[in-house]
C-alpha cells in the first residue's frame, strides 16, 4: 500500500473513528446528566436558548466528548499514517478544534467552559494519542520516521 494511500485513510479514519466517538459520548451524556427541565436540545436555536440554564455539570460530557473524540481521531490516523505521525495526530487535532470554534460562535458557552475546551480539548489530546502511540511496541514504529 502507498504512503499516499495511507495518508489519505489515516485522515479520513481519523476524522470519522474522532466524530462517532464525538456523537456517542454526546448522546449518551444527555441520559447520565439530564439536561434542565423545560429545554429543546433539538435545534440549535433550542440548545442556544437552554444554555443559560445549564449548570457545570451539563458541560461534563461535552468536553469529554471534545477531547476524546480528538484522542481516538488522531491515535488512528497516527497508527494508520506511514510517515510524519505527529503531523497527522496534530491535524487531526486541528480539524476538531476548527469544529470547537464553530460550536462556540453557534452555542455561546461560559467563558470558563470555552478557555477550558479549546485550551485543553484538542491539541493536547492528539498530542497525547501521538505519544501513545509512539510508546506502543506493536506499531512497528521506525526512529527515523516518526
Amino acid at each position: 500500500m502507498s504512503v499516499l494511500f495511507r495518508s489519505i485513510i489515516a485522515v479520513i479514519a481519523g476524522i470519522l473513528i474522532g466524530s462517532l466517538v464525538n456523537m456517542g459520548i454526546i448522546s449518551l451524556g444527555g441520559t447520565i446528566i439530564p439536561p434542565p427541565p423545560g429545554t429543546n436540545l433539538s435545534t440549535t436555536a433550542g440548545l442556544a436558548d437552554a444554555m443559560r440554564l445549564f449548570e457545570p455539570q451539563h458541560f461534563i460530557f461535552p468536553f469529554l466528548a471534545h477531547a476524546l473524540g480528538t484522542f481516538a481521531g488522531a491515535t488512528i490516523a497516527a497508527i494508520i499514517a506511514v510517515q510524519y505521525r505527529k503531523q497527522f495526530a496534530l491535524g487531526i487535532g486541528a480539524y476538531f478544534l476548527m469544529g470547537g470554534i464553530i460550536m462556540i460562535a453557534m452555542l455561546p458557552s461560559p467563558l470558563w467552559y470555552t478557555l477550558t475546551d479549546l485550551i485543553f480539548a484538542y491539541f493536547p489530546m492528539a498530542y497525547l494519542a501521538y505519544l501513545f502511540v509512539i510508546k506502543q511496541r506493536y506499531f512497528k514504529i521506525s526512529p527515523t520516521i516518526q
